[in-house]
């Protein structure tokens, strides 16, 4: 099984489910807090590959949500900026395993990229609506 570096919002109840079926699927977690990480544009822009600038954002960022930012109007430099300086911009979680970074928990995806246990349940990508904030 892989050793997952796994970054989430502390709190957050989908990580928390992330997490769960991760660890029930035999992964060892390093799990860390995405808010106090100390990232800088080099190491954060690692987890987003080739995708589109609008996916790198949380969509439940209160930020996002309030129509203050529209991810769709960003280019990329600006965009790891926004997130340096305020982390719950960040699509989370962000996974690394060995040289490999991705974002977000697109369940089906992780279970081909480092396998999943065939008894899971389906997580959601984002936090439960109940928990505080994003």
């Amino acid at each position: 099984m892989a050793k997952v570096i796994f970054y989430e919002k502390p709190g957050c109840g989908g990580n928390a489910r992330q997490k769960a079926l991760l660890k029930a699927s035999g992964h060892e977690l390093d799990v860390r807090d995405l808010l106090s990480e100390a990232w800088t544009p080099e190491t954060l822009r690692l987890f987003f590959g080739t995708r589109p600038i609008s996916s790198w954002f949380n969509p439940s960022a209160p930020r996002i949500k309030s129509g203050e930012i529209n991810p769709d109007m960003i280019g990329a430099s600006k965009a790891l900026a926004m997130m340096i300086e305020d982390p719950l911009l960040i699509r989370r979680p962000l996974i690394q395993v060995g040289t490999r970074r991705e974002t977000g928990f697109e369940q089906d995806q992780v279970d081909i990229w480092i396998g999943l246990s065939k008894t899971r349940e389906r997580v959601d990508e984002t936090c439960l609506k109940s928990k505080a904030g994003v």
